[in-house]
C-alpha cells in the first residue's frame, strides 16, 4: 500500500504556508472554509493572524468556528464574538461562528460510539475545508492536530460534549459529571471525524498542521502552560491520520530535552488511540513518508 505524504518545512513563516500548501495539490474549491481555533482569551499560543492571513487570502477563505462547551469567553456566541475580534482574526478575513444559528446532525456510519456527530448547521454553506492547526498538547486529549480540530472543532456546543461523553449527553453543564473511560472518548473524536469527512468528502479538504509553541496544553486553555520544546515546523498532507501520526513522532523523536513534557501529556492521555481509531475508520494511513519542502 502506498504511503501517504506528508509535507514537511522548518520554516514557520506565511511564505512557507502558502508553499507547503501549494505542494499538496489541491485546489480548494467553492466556498473555502477555513478551520482554526481563535483561541481563549488569556491564552496566547494560537496561530497568529500575520502569520496566515496570506493562506488564508490565497484560498479565499473564510474563517470558521464553533462555540465551546465549557465556561469562557467562547461559550455563548456575543462573548466568542468579541474574543475573535480581540485576537485580530476579524482584521484578516471573513469570519464565521457555524453554530450562531444552531446546529444540525450528521450521521455516523459503523462509528465506534455514536450514531451522530451535531456541527454547527453554517457547516453546509461550504464546499472544501482547509483544517489549519495548531499542533500541541492538550489536557484530556493528550495532543490536538488536525483530527481534533475537525472533531470537537467542528462540533457545536452540545456536540462537543457528546463527543467528549461518548454520546451520553448534550447539555454542557453536564458534561464533567458523565466522561466516559478515556479510550471512549478518543473514540468518539474519531467518529466524530468521519462524519464530518463523509459530509465534506475527502476530496475536498486538506490538512495543514504548525507544530509551534508546543505547550502540553490546549489553545481553549485561557492560561496555558510555557512551551518547554522547540518549535518544530509545519507539516501538511491530504490524509489527517498521517499528519498527525507525523507531529506525534516528530515530538517523540526531536533531539530536544524540553520534549518530555509533551510527551508525558501525550501519553499519559493515551493520544495516540484517537489517530489509531481513525486510521481502523479508514480515514487515513499512520504509514508516511515525508516530503520536506
Amino acid at each position: 500500500m502506498e504511503k501517504s505524504k506528508v509535507y514537511f518545512t522548518k520554516e514557520i513563516t506565511s511564505e512557507s504556508l502558502i508553499k507547503i500548501y501549494e505542494a499538496l495539490g489541491r485546489d480548494l474549491k467553492g466556498k473555502v472554509a477555513v478551520k482554526l481555533s481563535s483561541g481563549e482569551p488569556g491564552g496566547h499560543h494560537f496561530l497568529n493572524p500575520n502569520l496566515i492571513k496570506d493562506l488564508v487570502s490565497k484560498v479565499n477563505g473564510t474563517i470558521v468556528e464553533c462555540n465551546t462547551a465549557y465556561a469562557g469567553r467562547r461559550n455563548t456566541t456575543e462573548e466568542h464574538w468579541k474574543a475573535i475580534k480581540e485576537h485580530g482574526f476579524l482584521d484578516i478575513a471573513k469570519v464565521d461562528i457555524m453554530d450562531e444559528e444552531g446546529d444540525m446532525a450528521l450521521p455516523v456510519e459503523n462509528g465506534f460510539h455514536l450514531k451522530e456527530d451535531y456541527v454547527g448547521n453554517h457547516l453546509k454553506n461550504y464546499d472544501s475545508m482547509l483544517v489549519l492547526s495548531h499542533f500541541k498538547g492538550h489536557a484530556m486529549a493528550g495532543l490536538g492536530g488536525a483530527l481534533k480540530n475537525i472533531s470537537i472543532g467542528i462540533g457545536s456546543s452540545r456536540g462537543k460534549t457528546w463527543i467528549h461523553t461518548a454520546g451520553k449527553v448534550q447539555e454542557p453543564e453536564e458534561l464533567f459529571n458523565n466522561l466516559p473511560e478515556q479510550d471512549h472518548f478518543l473514540e468518539s473524536m474519531a467518529d466524530a471525524c468521519k462524519a464530518v469527512i463523509t459530509f465534506l468528502g475527502k476530496e475536498n479538504m486538506a490538512y495543514i498542521n504548525v507544530a509551534n509553541n508546543l505547550s502540553v496544553d490546549c489553545d481553549c486553555d485561557s492560561n496555558p502552560h510555557k512551551p518547554e520544546m522547540a518549535d518544530l515546523g509545519i507539516f501538511a498532507s491530504i490524509d489527517p491520520v498521517a499528519v498527525d501520526q507525523a507531529c506525534y513522532d516528530a515530538v517523540i523523536n526531536a533531539e530536544d530535552e524540553g520534549k518530555k513534557a509533551l510527551i508525558e501529556r501525550m501519553n499519559s492521555r493515551h493520544g495516540i488511540h484517537t489517530i489509531e481509531a481513525a486510521n481502523e475508520l479508514g480515514l487515513g494511513s499512520r504509514e508516511y513518508e515525508i516530503v520536506n519542502i
